[in-house]
């Protein structure tokens, strides 16, 4: 490991903004653990860019984010890789359409259980950790937590539910850890067939008129962590005015 280098854990680092973060929080000479799910390929490449500019910084770590009884167990793996842990990124996500007379149970488990649950279990056990670090937890919430995106009711539920733990959290952990939320506009298209916005809806709803990048979130990121020492309890909209649209 790197010597008395903090350390965070990012879930969901192997592929798309997860993976941004983790670059972005690496070049600033934070030490990682990186959780995945399924996409263990695209892992081993991005630990593999990672320790080739600082050997022994990256650990990975798999779970699936939906099995409760594994969480504590990420937690106590990377501390046991690091000796350490300064911060905590909540940024795997579930994301697909539940149109209204369409949902199911099962859906809605799975939309909470890795978007709104996992979180908290993570910043839960992660807290001793982090308190002893003075350190920080920043969850990727979304705009649509704060207004409907159609097609989408138990995605958008789910990261309201996130938002209100960022809240509940910054209150029950602080003064020794900060804990506040990124809500992305749209930074990437989905990989799903059938898009919840289109070129046009991005370009005439936002602000700034056009879409944002994956540096955006993991810039914000790594403000939260590092550089926003009296911020707590807030959530960041990083959407390019997107939250102001139609």
């Amino acid at each position: 490991m790197s010597e008395n280098l903090p350390v965070v854990l990012v879930t969901g680092a192997a592929r798309r903004v997860g993976a941004e973060i983790a670059r972005t929080l690496h070049a600033a000479g934070f030490d990682l653990a990186l959780h995945y799910r399924r996409s263990r390929v695209e892992l081993d490449a991005l630990a593999g860019e990672l320790e080739a500019q600082r050997a022994g910084s990256t650990c990975a770590l798999q779970a699936d984010l939906a099995d409760a009884g594994c969480l504590p167990g990420l937690v106590e793996s990377a501390v046991a890789r690091f000796a350490r842990l300064d911060a905590l990124v909540n940024n795997a996500s579930v994301f697909y359409a539940t149109p209204t007379g369409t949902i199911t149970a099962a859906q809605c488990d799975e939309l909470f259980a890795v978007n709104a649950r996992a979180p908290l279990l993570l910043a839960q056990a992660a807290a001793p950790h982090l308190a002893s670090a003075h350190g920080a937890i920043v969850n990727i919430t979304d705009i649509y937590a704060e207004r409907p995106l159609p097609n989408h009711p138990a995605y958008c539920m789910s990261k309201a539910a996130l938002r209100m733990a960022t809240f509940a959290l910054a209150e029950a952990l602080g003064p020794g850890v900060r804990v506040n939320a990124v809500a992305p506009g749209n930074v990437l298209w989905s990989e799903h067939p059938v898009k919840a916005e289109t070129p046009q809806m991005l370009v005439e709803q936002t602000a700034l008129r056009r879409q944002g990048d994956p540096g955006d979130i993991a810039g914000a990121v790594l403000w939260l962590i590092r550089d926003a020492t009296y911020v707590t309890g807030q959530t960041l909209r990083v959407d390019g005015g997107r939250i102001l649209g139609a």
